[in-house]
C-alpha cells in the first residue's frame, strides 16, 4: 500500500491529483465499485481531505466528468486550427478527437461508458455531447457552403448526429485496443466519410433502383 503523504503542496495543485487517481480509479472500476479509500491511496493522501476538497463521492465523479469532457472539447477545437479546406478541419478534428481517446482512455471511458447510463450524470452527458455535436454541426455547414450543396437543419442534422455517433463507436473501438494508433483510426473513419461526402457535399443523392 502506497504511504499517505503529508508533503504540503498549493491546493490546485493536489485537487488536480485527486482528480487525476479519481480518473483513474472511476474509469477502471466504474462509479459504483470506485471506493474513496483507492482514490485516497492513488492519490497518495488521507480520504478525508479527499472529502475536504472535492465533496463526496459523486461530486468528485462530477468533477472528473466536467475535466474530462473540457480536456475532449479542447483537443477537438485546438487541433481544428485555421485551415480554410473544410476536409483538413474535420481530418484535424477527428485526430485531435481520437489522440485524446488514445492519451486518456480511462477519461474516455467516464465520458462516453459510464456518465451517459448512470443517474444522475446522464444529463450532464447529455449537454457535454451536445457541445460535440454543435462543433460538428459547424464544420460540416462550412464544408456545405464551401461545396455549393444543400444547406439548413433539415439536411445537415440527421447527417452531423450519424457522423457523431460513428466517431463515438469508433472511440469506443480504439480504448480497448491500446496498442492501436489513434491516427490511423482517424484516418479510417475520415476516408469513410470523406469519400462519399465530397459528391453528397454538392447535392448529389443515392436512389433505389425502383
Amino acid at each position: 500500500m502506497r504511504p499517505v503523504t503529508s508533503k504540503r503542496v498549493p491546493r490546485a495543485v493536489r485537487e488536480q491529483q485527486m482528480l487525476d487517481a479519481a480518473v483513474s480509479v472511476f474509469g477502471r472500476q466504474g462509479f459504483h465499485a470506485a471506493s474513496m479509500d483507492d482514490i485516497a491511496e492513488l492519490a497518495g493522501i488521507s480520504k478525508p481531505m479527499v472529502y475536504a476538497y472535492l465533496g463526496t463521492k459523486e461530486d468528485l465523479f462530477r468533477a472528473c466528468l466536467h475535466r474530462e469532457a473540457t480536456r475532449m472539447v479542447e483537443a477537438v477545437v485546438g487541433a481544428v486550427g485555421s485551415s480554410t479546406r473544410p476536409d483538413e478541419q474535420l481530418w484535424n478534428g477527428l485526430r485531435g478527437f481520437f489522440s485524446f481517446v488514445g492519451e486518456r482512455r480511462d477519461g474516455w471511458n467516464m465520458i462516453y461508458r459510464q456518465s451517459r447510463g448512470l443517474e444522475p450524470f446522464a444529463s450532464e452527458w447529455a449537454e457535454m455531447r451536445g457541445r460535440m455535436i454543435d462543433i460538428v454541426s459547424g464544420l460540416l455547414a462550412r464544408a456545405v457552403e464551401s461545396a455549393g450543396g444543400p444547406s439548413g437543419p433539415e439536411h445537415l442534422e440527421p447527417v452531423t448526429y450519424a457522423l457523431v455517433g460513428a466517431a463515438e463507436s469508433m472511440a469506443d473501438w480504439l480504448a480497448d485496443r491500446p496498442g492501436e494508433d489513434p491516427g490511423r483510426t482517424a484516418a479510417r473513419l475520415m476516408n469513410f466519410i470523406w469519400l462519399g461526402a465530397e459528391d453528397l457535399l454538392h447535392g448529389a443523392v443515392w436512389r433505389p433502383s425502383s
